[in-house]
């Protein structure tokens, strides 16, 4: 029998990882799988006593996804991953083509072949042996709006969902400045004046689509680079306007294996809604580093 464990965030969904928990556990059994189900305990690593499964389903949102990966790649396991959409925004899930009902997500694991994903690595440039390496699935990001989703109280993302994410931005407009960033690809280095940095291995942040392009399967970062302008709602003017379709010279497109991302100040960076380290850095695109199964 196939060992398995259901790993799910009691704060994710409202409640309905939970109120669905038996219907799934009763799928993966009649599926021949022996399946655990443990509430995650941030802070602790929830493979600790399970090296040896055969597969681990994660239920909550994007965050949960990531603290189970990250957990996951510091102890260098290789186990397949079935992803439950639980979160408020559920980016991965909906790159893979996961139903957003639990219950038929949980059979589309049961039923999908497992493929090799992107993974994206942040590396801290400097102090790099004392500091562990961070992992993403879906997009690392700074500047304007980008640390929204760690300050966006859980309380209020049960209450009116993503919109949550909308108030809290508005707040942080009064923090709005420019990032004097040098940035490296695989192919130049050059200086940009940045509003905000999206290195994305996904398609969407917030289920907004950024990289209609983006494969998780290439082994490439599709990231954009939104200028600064002395006026910050041009800047976020030009952003809609690449949004909808409108070229402007203000949001810099490109593609690369790895990024090297410099900047003399102190600025915060998110990964998949969590802290996502300090400059300089160092940004990864492993090709492959995820089994994962995928309906699409």
């Amino acid at each position: 029998m196939k060992k398995a464990i259901l790993l799910y965030n009691k704060q994710a969904g409202r409640g309905r990882v939970e109120y669905n928990l038996d219907s799934v556990l009763t799928l993966f059994a009649d599926a021949g799988y022996s399946i655990e189900p443990c509430h995650i305990e941030f802070g602790k690593n929830p493979f600790d006593g399970y090296e040896n499964i055969d597969l681990v389903v994660v239920a909550g949102g994007d965050g949960t996804l990531n603290y189970v990966v990250n957990a996951m790649m510091h102890k260098r396991l290789r186990i397949d991953i079935g992803v439950l959409p639980a979160g408020t925004a559920n980016d991965f899930a909906g790159a893979i083509g996961m139903d957003r009902d639990i219950v038929k997500a949980a059979r589309q694991i049961i039923q999908s072949p497992v493929e090799e994903i992107d993974c994206g690595r942040v590396e801290h440039m400097e102090h790099h042996n004392d500091v562990d390496d961070i992992y993403f699935v879906n997009i690392f990001s700074f500047g304007i709006f980008t640390t929204t989703s760690q300050h966006t109280p859980e309380r209020l993302k049960h209450r009116v969902g993503r919109f949550a994410y909308v108030l809290e931005g508005l707040r942080e407009l009064k923090d709005v400045h420019g990032i004097p960033l040098t940035i490296t690809t695989d192919d130049e280095a050059f200086y940009y004046p940045t509003l905000m940095g999206l290195v994305l291995n996904g398609e969407t942040a917030g289920r907004v689509p950024l990289a209609r392009k983006s494969s998780l399967r290439d082994g490439l970062f599709d990231c954009l680079f939104l200028k600064h302008r002395k006026l910050h709602f041009l800047s976020v003017i030009d952003m809609l306007l690449y949004l909808v379709g409108i070229r402007t010279g203000a949001v810099r497109f490109l593609r690369t294996s790895e990024l090297m991302l410099v900047t003399p100040i102190s600025e915060a960076t998110d990964v998949d809604g969590q802290h996502g380290g300090k400059f300089p850095l160092r940004l990864s695109c492993i090709r492959g580093a995820l089994r994962v199964r995928c309906p699409l």
